[in-house]
């Protein structure tokens, strides 16, 4: 095109044009997005993200509000496969190009390596966590009962949030809150149930994500021998099967751990407490879990050892003695008893 030729009206057209293209492109890239969430508005962006899959969180979350020019702006910025994975503080009145600037550039919040041990109960995990991560224990313990949290986390039929939160070692984002903390170890548990494979053994099994979980918790109750569980399990399920009582030591322990300190010792007038809870006096599972069962117990609790045995006592070494009859069994409980009296004289 010869701009020499051109007419003044043609000149002030194409003028006009070229100012909309440059003006759209200002309005667009370089115009404040605010949202209308309390700020800043926390952003996880986990390791290997696409950018589409980013880009859907930030619309989602109401951070962009139109997710194409989001795109196109990490493309003009040159930013598209440059996002850091982290946890990110988002402030409100950023354009589309700060935004891509932010999460290409930024330094994401500290995190703590935190290990919750398996079969851990609520008040010890509200203790660990108020000591590693400053958490408040009574804020942790009110929310572990808020019926309207709980819904939120997507648990239905559920008063107490013992049991439904899985122990592990995590990581845990500096400044992280009750909240944070509780909706990332109830997600991990429900990650457990949504499995294709555990869905159908549930059903095999006629139990329901609260069965497992309250058999798996007094399975982790019993032993720190993982390579025990699944035998613990199978003499649960026979006993279960038999109409039997579970006559389970883990639930006078949970009954009486409000009542005394030291919950080691069982005596036999705990065995006669009315509790719902206590399976020397009600057949059948308790109501709900009695601690935060960790996955190898609620394997053990879905895939028992396929056995004859319907009691066990502890040996003396940190495992237990299986046995099939009652007479077998009382055996075993007095070698038991002969043991720990010997230790206790000499």
């Amino acid at each position: 095109m010869n701009f020499l030729k051109l007419t003044k009206n043609e000149l002030y057209l194409i003028s006009a044009i070229t100012g909309f293209f440059i003006g759209l492109i200002v309005l667009t890239f370089y115009l404040l997005n605010y949202y209308e969430s309390p700020e800043p508005i926390s952003l996880d962006v986990r390791k290997g993200a696409a950018l589409t899959e980013i880009i859907d969180t930030l619309y989602n979350l109401g951070i962009v509000p139109n997710k194409t020019n989001m795109k196109i702006a990490a493309w003009v910025s040159g930013t598209d496969n440059k996002l850091k994975a982290g946890h990110y503080e988002i402030p409100n009145g950023l354009n589309y190009l700060q935004l891509c600037d932010l999460l290409s550039k930024g330094i994401p919040l500290p995190q703590k390596l935190v290990t919750i041990q398996e079969g851990i109960w609520q008040e010890k995990l509200a203790q660990l966590l108020h000591k590693e991560m400053g958490i408040s224990v009574k804020e942790f313990m009110k929310l572990s009962r808020d019926k309207k949290f709980i819904r939120s986390l997507g648990l239905k039929n559920v008063n107490y949030l013992e049991g439904f939160l899985l122990p592990n070692t995590y990581y845990f984002y500096k400044g992280s809150s009750a909240k944070d903390i509780l909706k990332k170890l109830s997600r991990k548990m429900q990650q457990i149930f949504s499995d294709a494979n555990v869905v159908k053994r549930m059903k095999v099994l006629h139990m329901n994500e609260k069965q497992v979980l309250t058999l798996a918790s007094i399975i982790d109750g019993e032993s720190n021998r993982v390579e025990e569980f699944k035998r613990i399990s199978g003499v649960y399920h026979n006993r279960l099967m038999r109409g039997m009582l579970l006559q389970a030591d883990p639930t006078i322990q949970y009954i009486v751990r409000h009542r005394r300190r030291k919950v080691n010792k069982i005596y036999y007038k705990d065995l006669e407490i009315d509790s719902p809870y206590n399976t020397y006096k009600y057949r059948g599972l308790p109501p709900g879990p009695i601690n935060n069962p960790g996955k190898d117990a609620i394997m053990a609790a879905l895939y028992p050892e396929k056995n004859n045995y319907l009691y066990f006592v502890a040996d003396g070494s940190g495992g237990h003695v299986f046995s099939k009859t009652m007479s077998q069994h009382l055996r075993n409980v007095q070698s038991y008893r002969g043991w720990r009296n010997s230790r206790r004289y000499n």
